[in-house]
């Protein structure tokens, strides 16, 4: 496939670099679009190819050997002596003798226990302060709180622990500390723009995907300078959004074109009146780890020993094989489960077993009630097995057909579909199509061709 010739005359900006987010990249990439990516709030662990606007001007945490350079383990915080960090695989928590001191939140997959926040409370149980860890290790922010529990402003420190920027909360300024010189910016905006004159991006075509500060960066751009896009990841409410209708209007800077990458906010759109020239429906492309088989074999993910229907399900489809996982240890409710010939049960999965797992399997029941794990329900998707839920226990509704989802006291409907789509791989696949439509999957040329026939950029 030829290759767009973008890398000179487009950037990305987002907001927050988010699963949406992250989709538009990959699609992006894989027809071409090579060019520089940046998000402006970072949560300390973006993933190589996406810069941090804050994060670039604090040096390379990478090349510091007062760091320990890959995430920090949640007992590793430091804590005054004789305080206990104690942790499952929720949340950690900090104690002095009985009272609580503070509390640490993991990036995701939680299981993993990798430190991203930790809050600190005061005598009163409120939160006073927050500290940012990256996946470096490091404490590369922190939030100040004041007593009501209002954020005051955020530091953002090198490697070295030095203070390089100050975003005050209440008057929304930022202060650089470069070198010698001290920059201090109105607001966000003001500094996003900076951030894109010192890298030589700010004559560039924006693509961004929120009508906050990267709408804003936008109309402030030089109107010669380039034609922007919207790509529209959220939901869509009463009214069309009023940034939006800047652009609708015609009254945008630089931005002519949306393109909406949810099925519902697309229709919602043109049923508030948007004019459709205006509005392109676009999903993503997916990068899918295989191809499903058609076979017989069920995953479901749990934490939960409230997995809806277990034996009632197991024991209707006994042609089946189902695969119970769980990254904890099961109660002895659950375990039950495992008495059907067709049942495995996997207490304390091993990571290298769930990948298995989720390569082997054809289908995928959301059926357990509480928290997903191991973000099952995308990796089932990405794994192309045809994924079923109960409306009552679904996690994702991305990635399940609304076809698919029944109510949890329709258990036999459910049953007889499940029936009927391993006697027959014909309707198997022609439900998986139906699937991958319901979460806007594209494949590369179809996202090319939309992209291409807006006339903006090529």
């Amino acid at each position: 496939m030829e290759e767009l010739d973008l890398k000179n005359n487009a950037m990305i900006l987002f907001d927050s670099y988010l699963e949406d987010g992250r989709k538009l990249l990959e699609s992006l990439r894989k027809i071409g679009v090579d060019c520089p990516a940046a998000a402006i709030d970072d949560d300390g662990f973006l993933p190589d190819g996406v810069e941090s606007v804050y994060g670039s001007f604090l040096g390379e945490y990478e090349k510091s050997e007062e760091i320990p350079g890959r995430p920090r383990y949640f007992n590793e915080v430091k804590v005054p002596d004789y305080w206990e960090i104690s942790g499952n695989n929720s949340s950690g928590q900090i104690h002095d003798l009985y009272r609580l001191r503070g509390k640490i939140f993991y990036t995701e997959p939680a299981h993993k226990r990798l430190v991203k926040v930790v809050d600190w409370y005061d005598e009163r149980g409120t939160v006073r302060s927050c500290d940012h860890y990256n996946k470096y290790g490091a404490l590369y922010a922190r939030t100040i709180f004041n007593a009501r529990g209002q954020k005051v402003n955020k530091s953002y420190f090198d490697a070295k622990g030095r203070e390089i920027i100050v975003e005050n909360y209440v008057t929304r300024h930022i202060t650089l500390n470069e070198g010698s010189m001290v920059k201090i910016f109105r607001n966000k905006t003001d500094f996003v723009i900076y951030y894109m004159k010192v890298n030589g991006l700010e004559s560039r075509n924006l693509l961004f995907n929120s009508l906050s500060v990267p709408f804003f960066v936008s109309e402030r751009l030089d109107k010669t300078d380039g034609q922007d896009i919207l790509f529209w990841q959220e939901p869509v409410g009463s009214e069309i959004p009023g940034n939006m209708q800047i652009i609708l209007q015609d009254r945008s800077n630089r931005t002519r074109h949306i393109f909406v990458q949810k099925s519902d906010a697309y229709e919602k759109l043109l049923a508030l009146g948007a004019p459709s020239e205006k509005l392109h429906k676009l999903g993503f492309i997916y990068q899918y780890e295989r191809k499903n088989t058609f076979g017989k074999d069920v995953l479901i993910c749990t934490n939960s020993e409230n997995v809806a229907h277990a034996h009632q399900i197991t024991k209707a489809l006994p042609q089946l094989h189902f695969h119970i996982a769980a990254i904890t240890e099961m109660s002895t409710k659950l375990l039950t489960v495992g008495a059907y010939d067709n049942v495995t049960m996997y207490p304390c999965v091993k990571t290298s077993i769930l990948d298995e797992l989720f390569h082997k399997c054809d289908l995928y029941l959301d059926i357990n009630h509480e928290g997903e794990i191991v973000s099952a329900v995308s990796r089932a998707f990405l794994n192309d097995q045809l994924i079923y839920a109960f409306k009552e226990t679904l996690h994702n509704t991305v990635y399940v057909a609304k076809e698919h989802i029944y109510a949890e006291d329709n258990v036999k409907e459910l049953i007889a579909q499940l029936q009927r789509v391993t006697q027959d791989a014909a309707y198997m696949e022609q439900q998986l199509d139906v699937q991958k439509a319901g979460a806007l999957a594209e494949t590369e040329e179809h996202f090319k061709e939309i992209i291409e026939n807006t006339e903006l950029l090529w």
